[in-house]
């Protein structure tokens, strides 16, 4: 899938948060919001990163003007960490590694940090096909599934 990155629009929210609420999705994800439905804190995430300027984010748009998903980088310097949100969908098409990639391109400090819950291997293997190396494994508590979970963790130097 062609994808194309550019600036988070208000109009974009709706999709992302249908996107957040899929219960599937979520699963995978396992690190959200600890009530992804509350469309109100939602909001209020969204509002409080889109006025930070350390954080970079991008709506993620696919075959022209779809959207598909969104992506960024927060953190701070030497921490920085890279997400995205791809809607199930769009899944297996290519779209979150085509973003990443062009993510990466974006936000060109490095190194860039992530981590997946390490039974998410296709996100695995998106962060692997963007030249992140697997750099150490954690535990978290995963919100989407009410307890602690094996993370691996993930860095691109270069």
């Amino acid at each position: 899938m062609e994808v194309t990155l550019r600036e988070v629009r208000d109009t974009d929210l709706p999709t992302f948060f249908a996107h957040t609420t899929d219960a599937e999705a979520v699963r995978m994800a396992a690190f959200t919001a600890k009530d992804p439905s509350d469309n109100a804190l939602f909001q209020a995430h969204w509002a409080r990163i889109r006025q930070d300027s350390t954080v970079i984010t991008r709506t993620v748009l696919g075959d022209g003007d779809e959207v598909v998903g969104h992506a960024g980088v927060f953190g701070p310097p030497e921490e920085r960490e890279v997400t995205y949100w791809i809607g199930r969908q769009y899944w297996g098409r290519g779209a979150a590694t085509a973003a990443l990639r062009k993510l990466i391109g974006v936000a060109t400090e490095r190194p860039l940090h992530a981590r997946a819950v390490a039974d998410n291997v296709a996100s695995i293997q998106v962060l692997k096909k963007c030249g992140f190396e697997v750099s150490g494994s954690a535990r978290g508590f995963a919100n989407a599934r009410g307890e602690e979970v094996d993370e691996v963790l993930l860095t691109l130097l270069h």
